[in-house]
């Protein structure tokens, strides 16, 4: 189809050959991928699996939730403000998995602490006010005064605001504990890991159970390692009867540096990497071939061995989505060829190439569109993606179907700090998942509550 539609294959090819040359580039440090594999058909049927349990499948499918869901999590991706502060980047804990390396200026607010009041006053300046605020690290309880303040500060200026706390969990203690929660932190979330020695590990929950009798809203958060699923499946059991609220699932990430331990494992990248190539500021930076598929089934044996906890599944994907959300949705209306995309949150238009362009224009004109742009450099036309499915049926004057297509794009800063549209990807509409016109995650999650 694209021989008889040179302009289609142009486009097209850009940005295959861009996604190529950034895969070229990561396997030249020496990583692997595992084979392509765009469909990704298992964990689409296990994502259906868990829906049919009573899964929540939010944010396009880059996120599932099953039973409680903390309100930070839903805050995240949300259409409302959430923010996560530091006291250092500094942590007693030396995971091979981290990406806190990745971040702006690591080395410098390891030696100097973060300058959190400030920030916390600059935030309380602007509007809306936060529906959450998050105290991560480092590790943030390595300067336990300053994590006590830290709630004290935030509850004082954001009072409606959900307050919580990421830890390792091994420096709490009870005295602690109340500081903190009489301090205004209404959630603590643990990090367990699946290395630790055992006495560690013990000590660990022996914490998360003494935070459960002190603390409101007490969840676990860990990556799930590929070949950790017997591991995670004690571990879940454990928490389920130590009446833990929650525990997200995140997707396993490779951080950039370390790649000999990821290696030794038998670990391998996914391919292709990302859906949309972005440079995405989230740190953990490239997931690892088959965690989602263990977070999946991990979430239906659950459901399957009738326990109580929540579950959440938080891919990479998810992370991207709250910084393309923050970018586009201010602009939603930026251009009424444009649609606001509401499960992965990019601006998105149809478009027609070369001999598709005059039979797919007159068949929407006659449908009752009346938006197009005219791009004759590139052969395209574009228009409104509610109008994909009537562009899809128009066959060319050839009898050849036409083939229409979608294009993703995110709003930077253009010239004096304007707002520009930067196409960052065309995909066949065949190939696409369909365009969401409405938040069907936010009628999820409140159906969810009203439950």
């Amino acid at each position: 189809m694209t021989a008889a539609n040179p302009a289609l294959a142009a486009a097209l090819d850009l940005y295959a050959g861009i996604e190529a040359d950034y895969q070229r580039a990561l396997e030249d440090t020496g990583v692997a991928f595992a084979p392509r594999d765009d469909e990704r058909r298992e964990a689409r049927e296990l994502m259906a699996a868990v829906e049919q349990a009573g899964g929540r499948v939010r944010n396009g499918g880059a996120s599932v939730a099953s039973g409680f869901l903390s309100p930070g999590c839903v805050a995240c991706t949300g259409d409302c403000v959430s923010r996560s502060f530091a006291l250092t980047n500094n942590c007693h804990r030396d995971c091979y998995f981290c990406f806190n390396p990745n971040q702006e200026e690591f080395a410098y607010y390891c030696e100097h602490p973060f300058p959190w009041r400030r920030q916390l006053d600059d935030l309380a300046a602007e509007e809306p006010e936060p529906a959450a605020v998050a105290l991560t690290g480092g590790e943030p309880l390595l300067m336990p005064d300053e994590a006590v303040a830290f709630f004290a500060r935030a509850r004082e200026l954001f009072p409606r605001a959900h307050r919580r706390l990421y830890t390792s969990g091994d420096l709490l203690d009870r005295d602690l504990l109340e500081r903190l929660r009489d301090a205004g932190m209404d959630e603590i979330r643990f990090s367990v890991k699946q290395d630790d020695p055992e006495p560690l590990l013990e000590k660990v929950l022996a914490n998360l159970a003494l935070a459960r009798e002190l603390i409101d809203s007490v969840v676990v958060e860990m990556p799930v390692i590929p070949g950790t699923e017997d591991f995670m499946r004690r571990l879940l059991t454990r928490l389920d009867e130590m009446g833990v609220d929650g525990v997200n699932l995140l997707e396993f990430t490779y951080p950039l540096w370390n790649w000999p331990v990821y290696e030794a494992q038998g670990l391998m990248l996914r391919n292709p990497p990302f859906r949309v190539a972005f440079d995405y500021t989230y740190a953990g930076t490239l997931a690892v071939q088959g965690s989602e598929e263990a977070c999946l089934r991990l979430m239906l044996w659950a459901r399957e061995q009738g326990l109580r906890l929540g579950l959440h599944y938080c891919s990479l994907e998810n992370k991207h989505r709250a910084q393309v959300r923050n970018a586009n949705e201010p602009h939603r209306h930026i251009d009424a060829r444009y649609a606001f995309d509401y499960d992965d949150f990019f601006l998105k238009t149809g478009l027609a190439f070369g001999p598709d362009r005059e039979p797919v224009r007159a068949a929407l004109r006659a449908a009752g569109c009346r938006d197009f742009l005219e791009d004759d450099a590139a052969d395209c036309t574009s228009f409104h993606p509610r109008w994909l499915a009537a562009a899809a049926s128009v066959r060319r004057a050839s009898g050849e179907p036409a083939c229409p297509c979608v294009s993703y794009s995110i709003v930077a800063p253009g010239d004096g700090g304007a707002p520009r549209l930067r196409e960052l990807k065309v995909e066949r509409a065949c190939d696409a998942p369909p365009v969401a016109l409405r938040d069907r995650t936010a009628e999820g999650d409140a159906a969810a509550r009203a439950r």
